[in-house]
């Protein structure tokens, strides 16, 4: 049996964000491949690709559809964060055997629950006008944040291999409701193959409550809440043994 798993990043990030978890997987049999979504060129201080700012989220899940379809059958896809939302939308398509969605940002229709998830927005705002702009990261923000949950090196370390995001892709995410094209929306019900949630329960940027609301939208889907992590809990300490739980869960239910 062919096992290949597909893992896409988040905004801000590239396939270098799960380094600590790929061996894990790998370990189990699984072939993994963790692409760079377009003009995501690792570096704070790189200058971004002209192009970044024109980028879609439909633009990066018509990108990672075409990615998967290469492979000989559906494989598992992991995403985190962003890319949890391309992989709803790819598995909405027929293209995934089965979906682990590390602190997967909502689709269309989804609100924030928590007063931290609202501020990030405002602080989006404060950026004005954003949405039609490369934007660089911040690691006053950031530390803040995403790495919240990670110590001073870890978060150093981390930020430094960050690279900019398409002001466009956030503004899809963050305010979807003005969004004629309802661009991050996915067709839930064509979700039919299993779906494990794992939600940190100090996240800030997308909370343990709303990574619930994605999970209850699908038919298959388990939530689980990993207490005491954050929102890149794919790099925090624990990260291997959160990949091996999650291996034993997919170990369950991919059978073919």
């Amino acid at each position: 049996m062919a096992k290949h798993i597909v893992l896409i990043h988040g905004a801000f990030c590239g396939g270098w964000c799960f380094a600590d978890i790929m061996p894990v997987f790998a370990e189990r049999g699984w072939s993994c491949e963790a692409p760079d979504l377009p003009y995501h060129v690792p570096g704070p201080k790189r200058k971004p690709a002209p192009q970044l700012a024109k980028q879609s989220v439909a633009d990066y899940t018509r990108d990672m559809a075409e990615f998967v379809k290469r492979l000989p059958e559906p494989p598992v896809i992991v995403g985190h964060s962003m890319g949890g939302l391309i992989a709803q939308q790819l598995a909405a398509q027929g293209l995934a055997k089965a979906l682990v969605l590390f602190a997967p940002a909502p689709p269309w229709g989804v609100l924030p629950s928590t007063e931290d998830e609202m501020n990030l927005a405002k602080g989006l705002m404060q950026a004005s006008p954003f949405w039609d702009k490369a934007l660089n990261p911040s690691f006053d923000v950031a530390k803040g944040d995403s790495l919240a949950s990670l110590d001073a090196d870890g978060q150093r370390r981390i930020f430094d291999m960050f690279s900019a995001e398409s002001g466009l892709a956030l503004f899809e995410l963050f305010f979807w409701m003005f969004d004629k094209q309802r661009t991050i929306a996915v067709d839930e019900a064509n979700v039919t193959c299993p779906v494990l949630v794992v939600a940190g329960s100090e996240d800030k940027v997308i909370s343990a409550v709303t990574c619930r609301k994605v999970a209850a939208l699908y038919a298959n889907a388990t939530f689980e809440e990993a207490a005491g992590r954050g929102h890149f809990l794919i790099m925090e300490e624990g990260a291997s043994a959160l990949a091996g739980h999650c291996a034993d869960w997919l170990a369950k239910v991919v059978t073919n």
